[in-house]
């Protein structure tokens, strides 16, 4: 580390009473008007105001200085890797910040836990293996931003603050499903190796593109889809709010996603045929998830109601969701611009919702 250097003679005059006070005599900072906060209150859309509101599309430093003041000419390289707007900008990412910060709940307080009645085993052990299967794939969408998160240039510091927020939505996500395992005395279930295959598909990305199309895009907008289903075929009142508070969380990260990956190709079209690649290796990959005893058979015994009922009409009820869950992620994929419908790997895929 370079040690800075001591202003010998500025702090003799300081000691003096001789203030230095350029800084002040030549401020040229100002906004231009005085920001009148939104009816929610002072967001950070609110101030994005004349030069605080020009995000560049490449930053011209490597620095932390934030956007809109001044910088010296000579600043410290922080070693930023992703210094394009294209590379982390979604044009909804503010207004998703705020929802944020205005909707985090307590797994804690928030949740009836004394509340959750006697199951029937079959169904407390389903939902506990649903449960285990959630509190791990969920922290990926923590894990991922965060290893991201330094490398993202200051200058696009909604978007850090926007993937901050998802870390702790998807930490709280991995938290309440892991003590709803628990919370009656079930206990964890089994995980599999091909869980991990895709999730360590997505932490190994070489890129931030690709592991956000594959995270944000394909793996949670699966998860949203399957956190909408569970509040259907919850068994009590407080899976069923657990699941609707996930899912507004969850809801953010693939509205971010989805926004990210249009902006993205909006600014390089030629990029499309990278995104069909990665999202060919994570639904290559995704569909042996749809064959795992672990994942497909507690869902059938919670949509039916029991094992007797699942072995008799559970793989209807599977296919149904099944077919909800490729046609809402290709629904996404048609948002974010790209068409995924002709060369989709999804097993269901052709299905109707």
């Amino acid at each position: 580390m370079t040690d800075m250097a001591i202003d010998v003679d500025y702090v003799m005059r300081v000691a003096q009473g001789d203030l230095d006070l350029e800084w002040l005599r030549n401020w040229d900072h100002e906004v231009g008007q005085e920001i009148t906060p939104s009816r929610v209150g002072l967001t950070m859309k609110d101030i994005a105001k004349g030069r605080y509101g020009e995000i560049p599309d490449e930053a011209p430093m490597r620095t932390m200085a934030p956007r809109g003041g001044e910088r010296e000419a000579v600043m410290p390289d922080m070693g930023y890797t992703l210094n394009k707007k294209s590379d982390v900008w979604a044009e909804n990412v503010m207004d998703l910040y705020e929802e944020a910060v205005s909707r985090q709940w307590s797994a804690t307080r928030d949740i009836a836990w004394n509340e959750i009645p006697d199951l029937d085993p079959d169904i407390e052990h389903a939902l506990c293996q649903v449960c285990t299967v959630l509190s791990e794939v969920e922290m990926i969408a923590s894990d991922f931003p965060a290893k991201w998160m330094w490398r993202i240039n200051h200058d696009y510091v909604e978007a850090k603050m926007f993937l901050a927020t998802q870390i702790m939505d998807e930490s709280r996500h991995t938290e309440v499903f892991r003590k709803r395992a628990l919370a009656k005395g079930a206990g964890l279930g089994r995980s599999r190796a091909a869980t991990e295959e895709f999730l360590k598909l997505i932490l190994d990305a070489d890129t931030y593109a690709e592991g956000s199309a594959l995270m944000h895009l394909l793996g949670e907008g699966i998860v949203l889809s399957l956190f909408r289903a569970g509040e259907l075929i919850s068994p009590s009142p407080v899976e069923k709010k657990i699941f609707r508070l996930c899912m507004q969380d969850e809801a953010r990260h693939v509205a971010y996603g989805t926004m990210h990956l249009r902006y993205s190709l909006a600014q390089d079209p030629s990029k499309e045929d990278e995104y069909h690649e990665f999202l060919d290796k994570g639904e290559g990959i995704l569909t042996g998830l749809f064959t795992i005893p672990e994942v497909i058979e507690p869902l059938m015994i919670l949509a039916t109601g029991g094992e007797e009922q699942a072995s008799a009409n559970g793989l209807a009820a599977l296919e149904m969701l099944r077919g909800r869950v490729v046609e809402e992620y290709l629904q996404r994929c048609d948002r974010a611009g790209i068409d995924r419908r002709s060369r989709i790997q999804l097993v269901g895929a052709g299905q109707s919702a």
